[in-house]
């Protein structure tokens, strides 16, 4: 291993199976991985659903040309993320998007998937948890689909709900938008 790769902080970014602006987190993941070249590796975790979203909206390749580490959901326990992040192989755990479905899983205690059980480890093990939710507040909502056209949505009071139950929880920073992960990495490991 080179010295330079000993000295790199790692970083776990879970994806789960959110079509709304996926497009724009990948931007922001190659950004801050340009930003913090030489500095912070990204892993990624893509839960099942997220693997079938990205070769839906074209993105899946794009994702793996930029991103070295990139590992799919087989389980609840593989791969072993829930363990890594105990064990602090990683500075955080950021999933980004977070579908309402994560996010209620989280919310509630339900630790069933790759990612939500990543989640809950990391919570116990005093590890800090960043989740951008694809349902922040009740509102409509437009989002786009691949095909270019534009899709009207609800978001539910009841996932709404769920954003404010993590909002409570300890070790968890919810994030508004995409926008905000960069301040994260800049609290972390200063601007560049």
């Amino acid at each position: 291993m080179a010295k330079n790769e000993a000295k790199k902080r790692k970083v776990a970014w879970g994806i789960s199976g959110a079509g709304d602006k996926i497009a724009e987190f990948i931007d922001v993941m190659k950004g801050v991985k340009k930003d913090y070249e030489g500095t912070v590796e990204i892993h990624v975790f893509l839960s099942k659903a997220a693997e079938t979203v990205l070769k839906f909206y074209r993105l899946e390749d794009e994702l793996k040309q930029n991103f070295s580490k990139v590992q799919v959901e087989v389980n609840a326990n593989s791969p072993f993320l829930a363990a890594w992040m105990q064990m602090r192989k990683y500075e955080f755990l950021l999933i980004a998007p977070g579908t309402s479905n994560t996010v209620a899983k989280i919310a509630l205690g339900i630790g069933d998937s790759m990612l939500t059980n990543a989640a809950s480890m990391s919570l116990k093990a005093f590890v800090p948890v960043y989740i951008v939710p694809t349902d922040y507040e009740e509102k409509t909502v437009y989002t786009k689909l691949p095909n270019g056209k534009e899709m009207k949505l609800r978001i539910r009071k009841e996932d709404a709900e769920n954003v404010r139950r993590l909002e409570r929880m300890d070790d968890v920073h919810v994030l508004e938008n995409p926008q905000k992960i960069r301040a994260v990495f800049e609290e972390w490991f200063g601007k560049t």
